[in-house]
């Protein structure tokens, strides 16, 4: 008798040593916590609804006798205080009808402007605004000399004199005005025509007027050698005749470059509506379509379908 093989050697393993359950012992501790947390809210529930019961019943006690000894004294200003309140409740419903008519009117009133002035035309009407500012502010003076400044620091009561005061115009030979004109005159165009391209020649002519109004007016402003010799303490200021050409100019610029640029207008994909069809109306049966062979395949029986033989003795048939 041959004996079977015997298997690998078993290897017993070591046992390791237990560790300690942590978790479960934090788990042990909230669970006890949480229950002395509701023991604790169910008493308090009920020492509170104790109280209420006792003492619901001497409430409304207190609210009967303040009922019974009120009614009159209630009754007696209602009576007098009625009339004052239907009188205000009618005031409010007229106001409420005045303020909706005046909001239709406004509505009217805004959707007709809105065909009328659209944004190109007001952009153009800003610009005209500019030039028109441009061409007042060279009859402004820009510059004055002021004698004794020094003397005169710290007072705010007594101001220094002024001499020499000349407008704006004098200094580049209202050169300004003519460009002033043309801008306007090319903001009109562009409103009855529609071209934005012209905002880029009001944007220049602004750009040329700022130039002139930094490099020429400001240093001719401040210059005050041909008073110095004469006066002690001359000095030059610059007046508000300066600053409105100077706001003329960079608006021109703004306006001009807003001119120039088209607004981008997204317009959102219109999604197709999907129609539903709410009558049911049962498919009907599709019919077994036969196909015919085609040429060159042959049958069962070993013919040709599609040969010109089986044509003529269908046609003699």
């Amino acid at each position: 008798m041959k004996k079977a093989l015997a298997g690998p050697a078993k290897r017993t393993a070591k046992k390791l040593p237990e560790r300690r359950a942590m978790i479960a012992a934090v788990r042990r501790r909230a669970l006890v916590a949480r229950g002395r947390l509701e023991k604790f809210s169910r008493r308090v529930d009920r020492e509170a609804n104790r109280v209420m019961v006792r003492g619901l019943p001497r409430v409304e006690r207190l609210a009967r006798a303040a009922r019974r000894r009120g009614a009159g004294w209630a009754r007696w200003v209602g009576r007098r205080l009625r009339p004052a309140a239907v009188l205000g409740l009618r005031t409010l419903s007229r106001l409420e009808r005045r303020l909706l008519r005046a909001r239709d009117l406004a509505i009217r009133g805004a959707t007709r402007a809105s065909r009328v002035l659209t944004p190109q035309r007001a952009i153009c009407a800003a610009v005209i605004a500019a030039a028109a500012c441009l061409v007042a502010s060279q009859f402004v003076d820009y510059r004055a000399v002021e004698i004794g400044q020094p003397g005169y620091t710290g007072l705010s009561a007594a101001t220094p004199p002024t001499v020499d005061a000349r407008p704006a115009g004098d200094a580049h030979a209202y050169l300004l005005i003519p460009l002033g004109v043309a801008a306007a005159a090319i903001a009109v165009a562009a409103a009855a025509t529609g071209r934005r391209r012209l905002g880029r020649v009001v944007f220049g002519l602004g750009t040329v007027a700022l130039a002139v109004v930094l490099l020429i007016d400001m240093p001719a402003g401040l210059d005050a050698s041909s008073h110095e010799a004469r006066f002690a303490g001359a000095t030059g200021v610059l007046q508000d005749g300066f600053y409105a050409e100077l706001a003329a100019s960079a608006g021109l610029m703004l306006t001009g470059l807003l001119l120039s640029l088209k607004p981008r207008v997204r317009r959102r994909p219109v999604r197709a509506r999907r129609r539903i069809n709410w009558r049911f109306r049962p498919r009907k049966p599709r019919l077994a379509r036969t196909r015919r062979p085609r040429q060159g395949v042959k049958t069962k029986s070993g013919k040709d379908a599609g040969s010109p033989g089986d044509a003529s003795a269908h046609a003699r048939a």
